[in-house]
């Protein structure tokens, strides 16, 4: 199920939020979430939603372990408990990757949950606890990479949705509850009602336990925070149904026929509309995380920042994906020694390691080590050279462009094919790319004013001088625009599933 899904705007969310408003103690609220986010990831992961509750037992034991700084026999119960449900569903509803994967994760979980309760020092107690987090997503998204690295035939399991998201805020809830950023939750289904929550369980953004610990324990939501989050959520909707996916078919349409057949022109063409794609449909989402949040009364960070207004790499690093960087910047940059020592060598890994994240592909680590090339070159070469704000932003959107060059194309062979091209080397003659981009040239307008802070400041010019009852038709008005333009393009339209849902 996808936000953008008829199932999930008139089914789903209006059972949800009923549910969930019409209840006043918080131990109700949270185990109508916990139901709903489960609910809402075994609709298109009928037995991955398995994996990730073993998972979250364990890690939940773990933190436990982390926390008391001592043996915790007690965690056996629960973990116990998830193996044997596990077990028995798994029998029940048999897949075809049933006899790969249920060993290992039974196994996996028994091995660190054992190893984890004898251990009584914090240290060797969090290592192997993140080992734990960590082992599925390795074995899931990155055991056929390795197998194929080395020249074995194993193409690996399917990948689960949104491992790689979950995955990283059990990491962060771990490492915090070792730093003593907070303390261990005790409710086994609050903790897990925190990984699953499904706003934020998909594609993000990364929401660390320490930021929502107060809310998960008790909230309140208010008129003007739901009115809020609606709004934001519905603005992501449009970000997604009306920019992305219009931009997004004229993607898919191009790259789906051999690359020789693009000119110089219509590649530059393609790859702006793949760059502002991969933007509103990824900020789209986290608009929606966003929203949702705030009608159940969390509050999300911020993940996008304008980021294609950036005047360095840097910069743009600092307003793409904020919680993700932030989560490689404290997790992994930082007590490697930051910027205190082997700070080339740090940064390195961590590009590498974001890169990596994204997908299991020599082209994903590419990716990542081409943004440390230019981060290597901005801070060492260029620390003293400042360029006007009206050459620093379009050549750093062209540099980002590149990028994504290397994001798109798994196949190394189609990345050099696409910047040979790009630099004149093509001999294609456009018969069909050249009108398609014709006639996505509104929509490109509408994403660039969309992706710069013009809008909002339009908005907030307009709300300054217009009375309350002005501004409350106002927002009724785009509400029901959005939603009826929104509904519309999602009947006519094909299924389009959010990009990061593969990650």
């Amino acid at each position: 199920m996808v936000f953008s899904e008829l199932t999930f705007l008139y089914i789903f969310l209006p059972v949800c939020l009923i549910l969930h408003l019409s209840l006043k103690n918080t131990a109700a609220k949270n185990t109508v979430l916990l139901v709903m986010s489960l609910l809402f990831y075994a609709w298109g992961e009928p037995v991955y939603v398995l994996l990730m509750i073993t998972t979250s037992l364990v890690c939940w034991g773990l933190g436990l372990v982390i926390d008391r700084q001592r043996a915790n026999p007690a965690v056996a119960v629960p973990v116990a408990a998830g193996l044997l449900i596990i077990s028995v569903l798994f029998f029940i509803f048999k897949t075809p990757e049933t006899p790969v994967y249920v060993p290992v994760t039974i196994l996996v979980s028994l091995v660190c949950w054992g190893l984890g309760a004898v251990i009584n020092k914090r240290r060797p107690a969090v290592a192997l606890s993140v080992a734990a987090a960590l082992l599925p997503l390795i074995f899931f998204k990155y055991s056929g990479f390795l197998a194929g690295t080395v020249g074995l035939n194993f193409k690996g399991p399917s990948l689960p949705i949104g491992i790689s998201f979950y995955t990283f805020q059990i990491i962060s809830y771990l490492i915090d509850v070792y730093r003593g950023d907070t303390k261990a939750q005790k409710n086994p289904a609050y903790f897990m009602m925190y990984v699953s929550l499904f706003p934020q369980l998909i594609a993000g953004p990364i929401v660390r336990y320490v930021d929502v610990e107060r809310e998960i324990m008790g909230r309140r939501v208010n008129s003007a925070d739901f009115s809020a989050g609606v709004i934001r959520f519905l603005t992501g909707l449009g970000k997604k149904v009306v920019l992305a996916d219009t931009v997004g078919a004229v993607v898919n349409s191009v790259f789906g026929r051999p690359l020789n057949e693009i000119s110089t022109l219509a590649a530059w063409g393609v790859m702006l509309c793949y760059t502002f794609q991969i933007y509103f449909d990824f900020s789209g989402y986290s608009d929606m995380a966003i929203g949702l949040g705030k009608m159940l009364g969390f509050n999300y960070n911020e993940n996008f920042n304008h980021p294609y207004i950036a005047t360095s790499i840097k910069d743009f690093w600092r307003r793409w994906h904020i919680s993700m960087s932030t989560f490689f910047r404290d997790y992994i940059y930082i007590p490697m020694g930051g910027n205190r020592r082997h700070q080339l060598l740090n940064m390195f890994v961590v590009w590498a390691a974001t890169g990596l994240w994204h997908g299991a592909g020599w082209n994903f680590i590419l990716w990542g080590l081409y943004f440390f090339v230019l981060l290597t070159i901005e801070k060492y070469l260029m620390k003293k050279v400042k360029l006007p704000k009206l050459l620093a932003i379009p050549a750093t959107f062209i540099l980002v462009i590149f990028g994504w060059v290397f994001f798109y194309f798994e196949d190394l062979g189609q990345v050099f094919e696409m910047f040979k091209i790009m630099f004149g080397g093509g001999s294609g003659t456009d018969l069909m790319a050249g009108p398609q981009l014709i006639a996505v040239i509104p929509t490109l307008v509408l994403c660039l004013i969309g992706s710069t802070p013009l809008p909002v400041a339009v908005r907030d010019k307009v709300f300054k001088v217009a009375p309350v009852w002005l501004q409350t038709i106002l927002q009724v008005i785009y509400v029901a625009v959005m939603l009826v333009v929104c509904t519309a393009l999602t009947v006519s339209g094909t299924y389009s599933p959010f990009l990061y849902f593969r990650f």
